[in-house]
C-alpha cells in the first residue's frame, strides 16, 4: 500500500457515517478525524450524534471534544487542528480517515479553503444581529446572489459574517482560494433514499431522547451557556432550548425538530451532490471494493 492516502467518508446527518469509517478504519490499518462542527464542543454528545467509547471499537478518534461550548470554534482552527492530527497519523503508518457531515470543514482541510482577512466589526455585527434570518438571507440575495447559493441558510453567523466581508470590503465575498492537500484522496458518499434517511432521523431522534438529550441542554444551560448561545448551535440544541423555555409543548417539539432535520439532511445532499469526485455506496462492500482499488493499486 502507497504512503499517504486519505480517505474521507461523507454524507447527510443520520446516514451512517461513523459506523462505515469504523468498519473501514478495523479493515484498512485507519484512524479517524471527526469532520463535524458541533461534536468539538465538550458536552454536546447526546444531541450532537457523538460515537461514544463503545462504538469506536478501539478506533482512535479525533477532533472530537476540543472545544468549549462557551467560545466559538472556527473553521480556521479546525483545519490547524486536522492538519496536525494528518501528520501524526501518516507518522504512526496509518490511514486518515476524515469522517462528518460538515462540507466546510471537509473541503477547508481537504481542498484548503483560505478565509478572506476582514477584521470583525462589532457594531456592524451588532446591527446585522437585529436582522431575523430571513432578512439577512435576503440582504445577501441581493448583494451577493453567488454566495446566498451556497450558504448555509439558516445559519445566521455565516450569513452576518458574509455580509460582514461584502459590506467592508464593497465587493462579493470572493472566491475562495485553494490551497488542497497534496495527497490522493478517496472521498465516499453514503447513498440513502428519501424514504431511508427520513426512517433513520426519526428513529435516532426517538433513540437520542430517550437517552437523555433534554437532560443534556438542561446541564449545558446550568453550566452558564445562554439560550441565545444554546440555540445558535441548531437543530437540537435550538428546539429544545425553545422547549426549555416553553415557547413550545414536547410533541411541537418532537415535530418541529423532525422536519428541521430533514431539511438539513436534504441541504447536506444539495451542498455534496456539487462534488464529482465523491464515490456515492449503499453498502460497505461497495465502499470494500473502492477502497482495495485506491489503496492497493
Amino acid at each position: 500500500m502507497a504512503n499517504k492516502k486519505i480517505i474521507v467518508i461523507l454524507g447527510p446527518t443520520s446516514s451512517g457515517k461513523s459506523d462505515l469509517a469504523v468498519q473501514i478504519a478495523e479493515q484498512f490499518n485507519g484512524e479517524i478525524i471527526s469532520a463535524d462542527s458541533r461534536q468539538v464542543y465538550r458536552g454536546m454528545d447526546i444531541g450532537t450524534g457523538k460515537i461514544n467509547k463503545k462504538e469506536m471499537r478501539g478506533i482512535p478518534h479525533y477532533l472530537l471534544d476540543v472545544a468549549s461550548p462557551k467560545r466559538k470554534f472556527t473553521v480556521v482552527q479546525y483545519r490547524n487542528l486536522a492538519q496536525r492530527e494528518l501528520d501524526r497519523i501518516f507518522k504512526k503508518g496509518k490511514v486518515p480517515i476524515i469522517c462528518g457531515g460538515t462540507a466546510f470543514y471537509i473541503y477547508a482541510l481537504i481542498d484548503g479553503i483560505v478565509i478572506p482577512k476582514v477584521k470583525p466589526d462589532w457594531r456592524l455585527r451588532q446591527k446585522l444581529e437585529r436582522l431575523n434570518t430571513e432578512q439577512l438571507l435576503k440582504r445577501l440575495e441581493k448583494l451577493d446572489p453567488r454566495r446566498a447559493e451556497n450558504i448555509e441558510t439558516k445559519n445566521r453567523r455565516r450569513l452576518i459574517r458574509a455580509l460582514e466581508i461584502i459590506i467592508k470590503t464593497k465587493k462579493p465575498v470572493p472566491s475562495l482560494k485553494q490551497k488542497p492537500l497534496p495527497y490522493p484522496i478517496l472521498i465516499i458518499g453514503i447513498r440513502k433514499t428519501t424514504t431511508e434517511l427520513k426512517d433513520a432521523i426519526y428513529k435516532r431522534l426517538n433513540k437520542r431522547l430517550r437517552q437523555g438529550m433534554v437532560a443534556e441542554v438542561k446541564r449545558l444551560k446550568k453550566s452558564h451557556l445562554s439560550w441565545k448561545r444554546l440555540e445558535s448551535f441548531g437543530l437540537e440544541y435550538r428546539y429544545i432550548a425553545e422547549y426549555l423555555q416553553g415557547c413550545l409543548n414536547y410533541e411541537e417539539m418532537k415535530e418541529k425538530l423532525q422536519r428541521a432535520i430533514e431539511h438539513f439532511a436534504k441541504r447536506q445532499m444539495t451542498w455534496f451532490k456539487r462534488d464529482k469526485r465523491i464515490r456515492w455506496v449503499e453498502s460497505y462492500k461497495e465502499a470494500e471494493t473502492l477502497l482495495n482499488d485506491f489503496l492497493y493499486l
